[in-house]
């Protein structure tokens, strides 16, 4: 089975071309700091950082959309290389992308799991598999390699006993997940990956049963985070404050308001921005996720992942130590008031 090294592995060499020339988005230390930052966004959904924007908590900055993306890993990778200015993805892919060397730092934390919203990894009613060991030889469907639902589908196998030759013999199939539920039901699939949206409007058509959730496996917890380059942080320290602020401040907003106001705030910017999309995805919207007031960090989350990476053989003992991967020091929430 293809494995975090391999899925990753041209994301590990693009960054090596960073370090090669300034990349677009950059400013050189002490000169005029950047005021416009590209990102990729996400069809049908609503960003932090759009919901900052439309909430006026950016000042004077101003995003460029360049592109929607479903991948965390190739979304890290454009902001490494330069292509974008932040992305965001799985901590362990933060992680992995980070031991490679590349100059990425994480800044806040964006998505998770909590007891409204989850990734659950489903069957039909009818299917034999009914534990871990039932998985050997079949076929699970995610999103992508080497983020966040491989991570959780090899820590829900071996903590029901399987052993690393087991393992790898349960396939995971990269699967794009508005198709996971058609190809569980044909029964191209023998388990789906679903989640928001789509697993919502899976289980109210009926007949799949869950064979696991992540927030079963590990309880409420931010599972990924936005990272910025390095050089971006030196060169624009009063950007990076004004962007992870207002960042921190969208996700408290939507956080402590009602839900029917954040939807509606959401169907507002989608209306606005003009790109020919539905609105039923943010209609069934629920909850942040994130574990942590305004995306701060815990060192918790880091290092989860890196000890599952150490032991699966990805990184060395050592290699990475969670205070090199993140920093609360740009969120208002770090110091607990968000002043």
């Amino acid at each position: 089975m293809i494995n975090i090294r391999h899925a990753l592995l041209a994301v590990l060499l693009a960054t090596v071309t960073v370090g090669c020339g300034a990349a677009e988005g950059s400013a050189k230390p002490g000169g005029p700091e950047v005021k416009e930052l590209r990102y990729q966004g996400s069809a049908g959904n609503v960003t932090f950082p759009e919901l900052a924007a439309e909430l006026g908590y950016l000042g004077d900055l101003k995003l460029k959309w360049v592109g929607n993306t479903t991948s965390g890993p190739q979304d890290i990778q454009s902001a490494a290389t330069g292509q974008t200015d932040f992305g965001g993805a799985f901590d362990g892919a933060v992680i992995k992308l980070k031991a490679a060397k590349a100059p990425i730092k994480a800044v806040i934390g964006y998505y998770g799991s909590d007891e409204k919203s989850f990734s659950g990894y489903y069957v039909k009613d009818d299917s034999p598999i009914r534990t871990a060991r039932d998985l050997i030889g079949k076929k699970i469907g995610v999103n992508t390699l080497g983020a966040h639902h491989e991570a959780v589908i090899k820590e829900y196998l071996k903590r029901q006993g399987l052993t690393p030759a087991e393992i790898e013999q349960v396939q995971l199939v990269v699967i794009p997940p508005v198709n996971t539920e058609q190809a569980l039901r044909q029964g191209q699939l023998d388990v789906g990956t679903l989640g928001g949206v789509l697993k919502d409007k899976a289980l109210e058509r009926g007949g799949l049963r869950p064979l696991f959730t992540d927030v079963e496996l590990f309880g409420p917890f931010t599972a990924g985070s936005v990272v910025l380059r390095e050089d971006f942080i030196a060169a624009n320290p009063a950007t990076v404050k004004t962007f992870v602020t207002g960042f921190a401040k969208a996700i408290e907003w939507a956080q402590t308001h009602p839900r029917t106001e954040v939807v509606a705030k959401f169907e507002q910017i989608i209306a606005k921005r003009g790109r020919n999309e539905s609105t039923d995805t943010v209609k069934l919207w629920k909850s942040t996720g994130i574990a942590g007031k305004g995306g701060v960090i815990d060192s918790r989350e880091f290092q989860r992942w890196i000890d599952w990476l150490q032991r699966e053989g990805e990184i060395r003992p050592g290699q990475v130590k969670a205070s090199d991967v993140y920093t609360n020091e740009f969120n208002p929430y770090a110091n607990g008031n968000g002043s």
